[in-house]
């Protein structure tokens, strides 16, 4: 016996590689007993509970030893009233069954006691759907997109419900469970504004020319309507086709609210945003309400939170804002991945090697009509033995089989710096070479990672803190000089919340981004289907 535990002690010792992932147990809490009251209950068949496939209806019933739960009148009608104006909170009450459900409760007096133990059953049932739903949204964002790599939240309904129907603080449950977060906030204020707008019957804007201040268009009449609609202008207008001031003062606020060129020139952009229905836009609030419940309910105490239809990086420390910066983002056919994670490494004068995709769709065809391509952008191509090839040596037919690596530089396509955190789509934050694009009101523009705007103060700022002089502009600038490699840890803790809502509201105005890579309308269809 001896000798068998002296090799399963060696067995584990060296079977523990030194980077194996340490398998962490999930430890369920115990569910709570259910206290129940000296209202009306009778025994439930447990093959009727077993018919909803719920392991967490099961647990919650073996709670009451299967007895009916929910006698007391007042815990029935909030809980009744909750899922009757689901829709307040973006939800659809039928998908909860409100209207069955209030059926039973208009008769409870006279319901046999399998009525009862049925009205039970859906009380509990749907009630402990909605608040999953409410924590961690209707859908699973993996079974949609390949590329959003969020933590999964695990939600032990039985315990929060139960706990809260034992102290009679049903009240409070739904508040507790909702993202905290301010821009979720904002969503379910949006939602609550734009049922006050009443129902809209406007034409739509047709215009093929741009319109500019005192042009004459028959589109301006419509396009002065939407404005008065959307509260963009007020008072009374004559709705004439001349486009006058103040007509171009309302459509700049427009502008602005719909992340536009606040120009006062009427496009195609400005003209797709004025055609939004007030039902189209309650939808679009509505799909963002249900992307911010996948998204992490506690946010870290310092994070960098992109929003990447809004081409913004803020980043926030002990709840405060200490920087912004405008963002280039993925285009729609190499879309920015969703990520939440955490920043790593800055790296000064990054390298850069050409990524598959870029190599197949732009490179290869750029060196077929030019061999001197690669080499005027300060690229050098290396075959697998790590030998230089030249340029005119360069196999066209198996550019696979080398690699194209640029020198770090102030042309480098990642420009002088680039921020490292895990993922598993192989992008990062990082300079750029097209500095003048972050001018643009569209910035969608890259190959998916993130470049950020005057990076290298964002660098200063999160290397170094308020009691540090470690990382001063003239230590940067030496590095910078060098053109030498340089990676530097970060050790203040910063979360990425690399997210894509499109939708919230500030100080009581809606405020919408274009839904640059289409995800609203069928993130939409799918909640109501």
């Amino acid at each position: 016996m001896k000798n068998f535990y002296f090799l399963l002690v060696i067995y584990l010792f060296v079977g523990c590689k030194k980077d194996a992932p340490k398998i962490i147990p999930v430890v369920k809490k115990a569910t709570p007993a259910i206290i129940l009251t000296d209202e009306r209950k009778v025994t439930i068949d447990t093959a009727f509970i077993g018919t909803f496939k719920s392991e967490t209806l099961k647990q919650f019933y073996n709670s009451s030893e299967n007895t009916t739960v929910w006698g007391n009148l007042k815990k029935r009608t909030y809980v009744l009233s909750q899922l009757t104006n689901a829709e307040q909170l973006g939800l659809d009450p039928e998908d909860y069954k409100a209207s069955r459900l209030k059926k039973f409760e208009s008769k409870i007096s006279t319901l046999s006691d399998t009525d009862l133990a049925t009205y039970d059953i859906l009380l509990t049932y749907n009630f402990e759907k909605y608040l999953n739903h409410l924590y961690k949204g209707k859908l699973d964002p993996k079974k949609l997109y390949t590329d959003w790599d969020l933590e999964e939240k695990t939600f032990d309904v039985n315990n929060v419900l139960i706990k809260a129907f034992n102290k009679n603080k049903l009240d409070s449950i739904v508040d507790g469970i909702q993202s905290k977060a301010s821009p979720y906030k904002q969503l379910l204020k949006a939602l609550e504004i734009i049922d006050t707008f009443p129902d809209d019957d406007i034409q739509t804007i047709e215009s093929a020319n741009k319109i500019v201040l005192n042009d004459t268009n028959t589109a301006l009449i419509n396009i002065k309507k939407r404005l008065l609609y959307w509260k963009d202008m007020t008072g009374k207008d004559s709705l004439t086709s001349i486009y006058d001031q103040k007509t171009f003062e309302s459509i700049k606020k427009f502008q602005e609210r719909h992340g536009l060129a606040a120009d006062g020139v009427i496009g195609v952009g400005t003209i797709n945003a004025l055609n939004f229905s007030k039902e189209k836009r309650k939808k679009q609030i509505i799909a963002n309400l249900e992307r911010w419940r996948w998204y992490t309910t506690d946010l870290a105490e310092n994070y960098f939170i992109i929003n990447i239809p809004d081409y913004s990086l803020h980043v926030v420390e002990s709840q405060d804002t200490t920087l912004v910066r405008n963002i280039v983002v993925g285009t729609s056919k190499r879309k920015t991945p969703i990520i939440t994670s955490k920043l790593r490494t800055v790296v000064f004068n990054p390298t850069w090697t050409v990524p598959p995709t870029i190599l197949k769709e732009d490179v290869v065809p750029a060196m077929k009509r030019n061999r001197n391509y690669l080499a005027n952008k300060n690229i050098t191509i290396y075959d697998t033995a790590g030998n230089v090839i030249p340029p005119n040596s360069w196999n066209e037919n198996k550019p696979g089989n080398y690699r194209y690596v640029q020198s770090p530089g102030y042309n480098n396509a990642l420009g002088l710096m680039k921020i490292l955190f895990p993922n598993n789509h192989s992008v990062y934050l990082h300079d750029t070479n097209h500095r003048n694009n972050f001018g643009r009101s569209n910035r969608s523009l890259s190959s998916g990672c993130v470049r950020v705007e005057n990076p290298l103060e964002l660098a200063q700022h999160i290397l170094g803190d308020s009691t540090s002089t470690d990382w001063p502009k003239e230590r940067i600038d030496t590095i910078i000089a060098s053109k030498k490699t340089t990676s530097v840890r970060i050790t203040k803790k910063y979360a990425l919340y690399q997210w894509y809502w499109t939708a919230w509201s500030k100080k009581n105005q809606l405020i919408f981004r274009a839904d640059i890579y289409n995800l609203d309308s069928d993130l939409y269809a799918k909640l109501r289907n």
